[in-house]
């Protein structure tokens, strides 16, 4: 039976069920509490009943793709290039915080946005983009599976199989707070890389050292480690984490009255997030460094191997359960924030909320992901490492037009009304885009021209681009200045405000500057993205 719920909280909802009580892992907050949080125990109460969207979404981002480019770092190079993940700390918090903010005060999806304000080119493209590649990145999740599952002399078709059961099944009863119980669960086995950590014991200065001082790697060559750093930020960085947290939170009926919680929630997430990487980069340059294997990286298999052989056998096995962990949060999420982009995109019912009979579409998206995921991986001879390397490859592609997009999305004042971006962030995203596209500009040379992106071909990229990237910036402050006098908002109303009905929407007002970017975008998209999934196929008819 459907209940009444007032307009005002209903906003642009395009689920009842994505309306009523907060059922977290750890607590409930009714529907109708808006009360004042003023006591530290009501606070904490609070806190515990919002966690969740922050950690699942950044402990999933240390997936399997995540573990083999770290652990890669590490072993080829050491610590040098540990300063990467502290110059990721604001990208990330600021592109999730823009993603949280869409998601608690417009109650829409990512991919419904981008389809109702930017048309049905974009909106396609955003979910047929996003179905592509996290279904190659599912892939990759198993891979993991079946390399750590190798080390622990389990049998891989029993392994995978049982992996794929336990995903499918954990987000099948529809119970949220079930599945963020479980998912929870699976955060808390993130940690299993602390007594890795400790058992190896790098040398504790050396890290903070090169935490903070941004350096290359001493007679390293210049392509190489470019496409090194490029990995790690499109594997700390990556599309599905922006569909998936707006979504989720959406799911989980939080509402604009508990943004500064959700906030530490995903503080909380980016300070473990960086930690497990910075961890499995520190421990495998600390086992590695004077062995035979320094500089040699093969997978996270052989680390397993290694870490085994020179710290003894608990610690490869840890090593090797924190991969099978990473690896089954990480499908989850990823095949969840498809299945939470379709159905927003097809108007289908999409909520954890629901059990499968309620919402088909959905759960066979999950599913069917899921499913097709672990086929590939248990058949016979499959290119498994043509498929990891072509899910980096897209991603580094696609990056920059999701952030493109949630740029447009968050300054967007009849969707997020007093929520809209301040200019100095305007200027940050803007320039994080204009990075992103240098990094995307020089990966896709790489693929396709690896002999002709030479050290002298990489550096005249960053130059131009960074030339560009600081005027792009500068032109941004300049022109959000006058338009963005300071103007105070009444927290109340911040706290209350929703974003209205799709229907009730005006058009979008783009400037005449910004469909011009928006056309380069697509053609930039069309020719990279072309090119690379050419390269692609071909190498892997040359393959077979």
């Amino acid at each position: 039976m459907n209940t009444h719920i007032d307009p005002p909280h209903v906003g642009a909802v395009l689920d009842e069920m994505h309306v009523g009580n907060i059922h977290g892992a750890f607590g409930t907050i009714l529907h109708h509490d808006h009360g004042p949080r003023e006591s530290w125990r009501h606070r904490l109460q609070t806190l515990l009943a919002v966690l969740g969207p922050g950690l699942i979404v950044m402990v999933g981002d240390n997936d399997a793709g995540a573990f083999g480019t770290y652990t890669q770092a590490g072993q080829n190079y050491g610590t040098t290039l540990l300063w990467t993940l502290l110059l990721l700390v604001p990208v990330l918090y600021v592109n999730q915080e823009m993603v949280l903010r869409l998601g608690v005060v417009a109650g829409v999806g990512h991919a419904r946005l981008i389809l109702e304000r930017f048309g049905k080119f974009w909106g396609a493209f955003s979910v047929i983009d996003l179905f592509l590649l996290n279904g190659l990145t599912i892939v990759t999740e198993f891979i993991g599976i079946a390399l750590a599952l190798n080390y622990l002399g389990v049998s891989k078709p029993l392994g995978v199989s049982l992996a794929a059961l336990l995903i499918m099944a954990a987000a099948s009863t529809g119970d949220f707070r079930r599945f963020e119980r479980f998912s929870m669960a699976l955060v808390a086995g993130s940690l299993l890389l602390v007594p890795v950590f400790l058992a190896i014991h790098p040398p504790m200065g050396q890290l903070a050292h090169d935490f903070v001082t941004p350096q290359l790697p001493e007679g390293a060559k210049l392509s190489e480690v470019m496409l090194l750093i490029i990995a790690i930020v499109g594997t700390t960085v990556a599309p599905w984490q922006l569909f998936f947290q707006q979504s989720y939170v959406i799911d989980k009926r939080i509402t604009p009255r508990f943004m500064a919680y959700e906030k530490a929630d995903l503080w909380l997430g980016i300070v473990l997030v960086v930690f497990g990487a910075g961890a499995m980069m520190a421990f495998t340059a600390a086992a590695f460094a004077g062995r035979p294997e320094f500089g040699n990286f093969v997978d996270a298999g052989a680390v397993a191997e290694g870490l085994g052989h020179y710290a003894g056998r608990a610690t490869g096995v840890m090593f090797a359960i924190a991969l099978i962990d990473a690896c089954i949060i990480g499908a989850s999420a990823v095949s969840l924030s498809t299945a939470y982009a379709l159905g927003d995109v097809l108007s289908l019912k999409h909520s954890l909320h629901r059990k499968p009979s309620d919402a088909k579409g959905f759960y066979i998206v999950y599913c069917g992901l899921i499913v097709l995921a672990a086929g590939l991986v248990l058949t016979p001879r499959a290119p498994l490492g043509l498929l990891t390397n072509a899910v980096q490859t897209l991603a580094g592609v696609l990056l920059p037009s999701a952030t493109v997009f949630l740029l447009l999305l968050c300054n967007d004042k009849d969707v997020l009304g007093p929520w809209v971006n301040g200019r100095w962030l305007n200027v940050f995203t803007s320039a994080v885009i204009g990075v992103l596209v240098i990094l995307s500009i020089i990966l896709t040379a790489s693929v396709m021209s690896p002999d002709a992106t030479d050290e002298k071909a990489i550096l005249a990229i960053l130059g131009g681009g960074g030339a560009l990237t600081l005027v792009g910036a500068l032109a941004a402050f300049a022109l959000r200045g006058k338009s963005e006098a300071a103007e105070k908002v009444d927290p109340e109303l911040r706290a209350n405000w929703r974003m209205p009905p799709l229907h009730k929407l005006p058009p979008a007002r783009l400037s005449r500057a910004s469909r011009l970017w928006m056309l380069a975008l697509r053609f930039y998209l069309v020719i990279a993205g072309g090119l690379v999934l050419h390269r692609i196929v071909t190498l892997a008819l040359a393959a077979r």
